[in-house]
């Protein structure tokens, strides 16, 4: 299991203003709507949709995200174990987040829990050749060596193992697609009962 406790490495995580236009374009979410966000860590994203009026929370496994986000909308949590009660979220986002997660399937169990029926989740993950190519440069942050990627990246993901994973907890894939600017990545997303 990686070690995510690291300042530093909170302190890196940098805002990329197109995964906000992505969820705008493909999970729009209008204020009032509850959102939660994990895998957050600095908080980028929790807090540009509050800025919107969304009542957002973001989640990191990093127990040094809430005070380097300063806001308290971020929580130290693990995904794995959601403290929220069923169905309280109208929308799930992770943006490069699953692919560190060990316990992946009951991750996935406790994001489909917390979600209203009807309710939607956006998936963002990296489209790697190789299991852990694009976490070398956090391995090095958390490790000091780059050949611990494997253990950032724990999972080496594809739109249809995703899928599959989500199936089993009751969530169905309405859109996929493959982007390769910046850093090759994949988008995939689901609903609780299947609607569009």
């Amino acid at each position: 299991m990686s070690e995510y406790d690291s300042r530093r490495y909170a302190l890196v995580n940098r805002w990329d203003p197109a995964h906000l236009r992505r969820i705008d374009r493909l999970l729009p979410v209008r204020p009032g709507e509850r959102v939660l966000e994990v895998g957050c860590g600095q908080g980028h994203l929790t807090i540009r949709l509050a800025e919107r009026g969304i009542d957002v929370t973001g989640i990191d496994a990093n127990p040094n995200a809430p005070e380097v986000s300063g806001s308290d909308r971020v929580l130290h949590m693990m995904a794995e174990d959601l403290a929220f009660d069923d169905g309280e979220f109208d929308a799930v986002v992770s943006v490069h987040a699953i692919e560190h997660i060990p316990p992946l399937d009951e991750a996935a169990a406790e994001m489909s829990r917390v979600l209203k029926p009807g309710g939607r989740a956006l998936h963002i993950y990296p489209a790697e050749p190789i299991q852990g190519l694009y976490a070398m440069p956090t391995s090095v942050i958390l490790y000091g060596t780059p050949f611990k990627a494997r253990q950032v990246h724990c999972h080496w993901l594809s739109p249809s193992k995703v899928r599959r994973l989500m199936e089993r907890h009751g969530m169905t894939e309405t859109h996929h697609e493959f982007n390769l600017l910046k850093s090759p990545q994949f988008i995939s997303r689901f609903s609780k009962d299947g609607r569009a």
